[in-house]
């Protein structure tokens, strides 16, 4: 094979996305291609799609034909589309979207390098037919593990590797190359779901709900700080569930400490929790662990008993309200988000109003709202009842609104504490000097930030307490604490 053959990942949508495109590259450099950042420059550009709402898709597309108009003005010859849209839609997409020279389900990921070759020189991979993934492992999660072994599951490669088929290659290494040197990385927990809400298709394409092992978790954690990460985010589509299919669904309450002691980890982070599947010993670990941060990423979705029933999911306000109670007792400055969808069919004026009041008294730190529109596949697309898109789109802008302004108040409150920030850049976006970061409530890319005052002494990847002084809405404005035992001891190194 020539050496000079390069690749250029382009990766949409959520953190899991990015796990499953860092084993690509894994894959890929393993075989002798090379990794460059633009496409431009890239024999292959793949797009690691988004198929989740439309917008996202909307976005999917819109990157797959910006990488096809790079053909032929400079070295790109091949566009790939990869993730979920592309298992999602397959043969379809591939027939909608000619300007693809190739559409990858998962099943295709093991052999990445062998399907880009092809599509390189000249030939065709015929795209595949969607199926339901959710078929493809036993009904009883405990018989998954061994099922699983024969289906694509991306994100869960070994890590038990041979010298030399992974950078940094050791006992540990696993099936995964690095995109970026950020201080943070996410780490596969687990993949598909069990839970079938009404309004969400990605059961449909990501299949049922299985973990990864614990000791694959704990080496892939050991290799992220072997390549000087400071903070693991856990990501699946419901970390909740963690450890069912392996018979203890209190896993992840015995492996968070575990991953907490990995040298060179400063911070763990769980995301994705379901309300209902919420227990006291996993609130106990989330808000006691040392190196654990408190942070609750909770997915309400609404608050108004008969929407959530609608929704197939459970709760109300009060029974929300009791759950953010309960964690703020054990951990007052807990960092929580969630997202919510309004116009959902059959929405009543007194339902949106519950979900106001929830989202008055919850004290949010962070609140995403999405619009509801029909995905097809999904039993709240055969709903009658629907709102008007007018109706949804006044509703949209009514309750984000609500959501900006509080927000904005919860950081208020957060003036005059010290928090503990990880330098995530030492300049801004537009140019001007700056250092920002992320205290222990803020996850990265959805939540808010840290602007800090003074960037004497720091780096990308250090921690630093320091003490807040100013909002600008979400974010903190905040003044390092540079006599702290955690400057000093960084900064001296």
């Amino acid at each position: 094979m020539p050496e000079s053959r390069t690749v250029a990942l382009v990766t949409l949508g959520c953190a899991r996305n990015e796990v499953d495109s860092e084993e690509l590259a894994g894959r890929l450099e393993a075989d002798g291609w090379k990794l460059v950042d633009d496409a431009g420059e890239a024999d292959v550009a793949v797009v690691n799609t988004c198929g989740f709402v439309e917008a996202a898709k909307k976005d999917s597309v819109d990157a797959l034909l910006e990488a096809n108009d790079l053909k032929g003005h400079g070295r790109t010859q091949a566009v790939v589309a990869v993730g979920c849209m592309a298992e999602r839609y397959g043969k379809e997409l591939a027939e909608a979207l000619p300007e693809a020279d190739g559409v990858l389900g998962f099943d295709d990921y093991t052999d990445i390098s062998d399907r880009l070759q092809t599509i390189l020189n000249g030939g065709i991979h015929a795209a595949h037919t969607p199926r339901d993934r959710r078929k493809l492992l036993p009904i009883s999660p405990a018989e998954r593990q061994e099922a699983g072994a024969s289906v694509a599951l991306p994100g869960h490669g070994p890590t038990d590797l041979p010298e030399g088929v992974a950078p940094a290659s050791g006992p540990r290494a696993p099936l995964r190359r690095r995109l970026d040197g950020s201080p943070v990385a996410s780490v596969k927990l687990a993949s598909g779901c069990d839970r079938r809400c009404s309004f969400c298709a990605i059961p449909s394409f990501r299949g049922s709900f299985i973990s990864r092992r614990p000791s694959d978790v704990l080496n892939e954690t050991r290799w992220l700080a072997e390549q000087g990460v400071k903070e693991i985010m856990l990501v699946s589509e419901n970390n909740t569930s963690y450890g069912k299919d392996l018979g203890d669904i209190r896993l992840l309450e015995s492996l968070l400490p575990n991953l907490a002691d990995v040298d060179g980890i400063e911070r763990v982070r769980v995301s994705y929790l379901q309300p209902a599947e919420m227990r006291p010993g996993l609130i106990d670990v989330l808000t006691s662990t040392p190196k654990v941060v408190p942070y609750f990423d909770l997915s309400f979705q609404h608050s108004a008993p008969n929407v959530l029933r609608a929704m197939r999911r459970f709760g109300d306000t009060d029974r929300f309200l009791e759950l953010l109670d309960t964690i703020r007792s054990k951990a007052p400055e807990a960092g929580v988000r969630s997202n919510f969808i309004v116009g959902f069919p059959g929405e009543t004026a007194s339902d949106l109003a519950e979900l106001e009041r929830f989202l008055t008294h919850a004290r949010l730190d962070a609140i995403g709202v999405f619009g509801y529109s029909d995905e097809e596949g999904t039993e709240a697309a055969t709903y009658g009842d629907k709102l008007d898109e007018d109706v949804v789109a006044e509703r949209l802008a009514r309750v984000s609104r609500l959501a900006e302004e509080l927000v904005s108040q919860r950081a208020e409150e957060r003036v005059g504490a010290t928090v503990r920030v990880l330098v995530e850049s030492v300049e801004s976006a537009d140019g001007e000097d700056g250092v920002r970061g992320r205290a222990e409530h803020q996850a990265p890319e959805t939540d808010g930030q840290v602007l800090l005052t003074s960037g004497e002494g720091l780096s990308v990847g250090r921690m630093v307490d320091a003490k807040v002084v100013g909002t600008e809405g979400v974010d903190l404005v905040a003044e390092p604490l540079l006599g702290s035992p955690e400057w000093s001891e960084e900064a001296g190194r």
